[in-house]
């Protein structure tokens, strides 16, 4: 095993140089489920331990097997571990709301956003100055090596600039109002609380769900563009298919997001428009497979939305998180 210091310094971290502004906060933990995160642990530690103290960060390991446990704690960070079967992307993050009783604010990253620079964590707290903002998320741009429909979503998703969003905006935004992405976002303890925190039993977008509640118990929700992680997927058609199914699952199930925040539709048309520019004249040999992958994320996503006439066995097999339906 790797000693703690060989494995701190090997990562960049400096104790004076890096986290000391969370450090005298004292009040946030940062929270990462993780699953055979060996791969990406090069790039995903170093910048982590150079943004916060190792003992602010805490790893929910869903039975990795590959040596991801061993690294976590070289890195000095706490971690918890729990059975694979029992993971949820809403119930193992409000696990970490349990676990962790004395962090007024959790930051929650996945293990494959790799931060970009060492004040990321502490930019997106920023938005916390302000007492009506409970739930911050920040900017995700393409990994290194990205295509250009992966690029594409990636800034028509995170724009350049930064905003806070209110229940009011929903009239202009509708339901792009409750975007939000736990893959590098945080929330005060107290406004998930109210909520009654992440929800147990939700195939995934635990994340909107609470977002959504935020906004609609009149709190504010913020945007951080200058806070940045390199997280973006090169999806196959097939991948985008299950994607879409499983957002269709979510709106099915959840019925009133869009009630209360509009359907997906209009997002999804000036997407595909958008996209449509972003690769025209340039990239213009994608559009065919563009208008095909569009053409998937439908019909997975109205398959989604009629997922009750649908056996488990063929849920399962559509599904991209197959384990919710075991």
């Amino acid at each position: 095993m790797i000693a703690r210091e060989e494995c701190q310094a090997a990562c960049g971290y400096h104790p004076v140089e890096a986290g000391w502004y969370l450090a005298q906060m004292g009040f946030f933990a940062v929270v990462v489920p993780t699953l055979n995160a060996a791969a990406d642990w090069p790039l995903f530690a170093p910048a982590l331990l150079q943004n916060v103290r190792p003992e602010d960060v805490l790893i929910l390991d869903s039975s990795s097997t590959d040596g991801t446990v061993d690294l976590a704690k070289a890195a000095g960070f706490q971690v918890h571990s729990i059975q694979r079967a029992d993971f949820n992307h809403g119930g193992t993050r409000q696990l970490a709301v349990d676990l962790l009783p004395h962090a007024d604010i959790l930051v929650y990253l996945t293990q494959d956003a790799i931060l970009a620079d060492s004040k990321d964590i502490e930019t997106l707290l920023t938005a916390f100055i302000d007492p009506d903002v409970v739930a911050a998320y920040g900017r995700q741009l393409p990994r290194q090596g990205a295509g250009p429909i992966e690029s594409h979503a990636r800034s028509f998703n995170y724009p350049a600039l930064s905003d806070v969003r209110t229940l009011k905006m929903r009239d202009s935004l509708g339901v792009k109002t409750i975007f939000i992405s736990n893959s590098f976002a945080a929330y005060r303890r107290s406004a998930l609380k109210e909520v009654g925190g992440f929800p147990s039993n939700t195939i995934f977008g635990e994340d909107t769900i609470v977002a959504a509640k935020l906004l609609l118990a009149h709190q504010k929700v913020a945007y951080v563009a200058e806070a940045q992680v390199y997280h973006s997927h090169p999806y196959t058609w097939m991948q985008e298919f299950r994607r879409y199914f499983d957002i269709g699952v979510l709106h099915s199930r959840e019925r009133w997001l869009q009630e209360d925040f509009g359907k997906a539709g209009n997002e999804g048309k000036r997407f595909v428009l958008s996209e449509l520019k972003y690769l025209w004249p340039r990239h213009m040999w994608l559009i065919p497979s563009t208008i095909v992958r569009t053409c998937l994320k439908l019909i997975g996503y109205r398959l989604g939305k009629a997922e009750h006439r649908l056996s488990p066995a063929w849920k399962r097999r559509i599904s991209m998180h197959s384990s919710f339906w075991q």
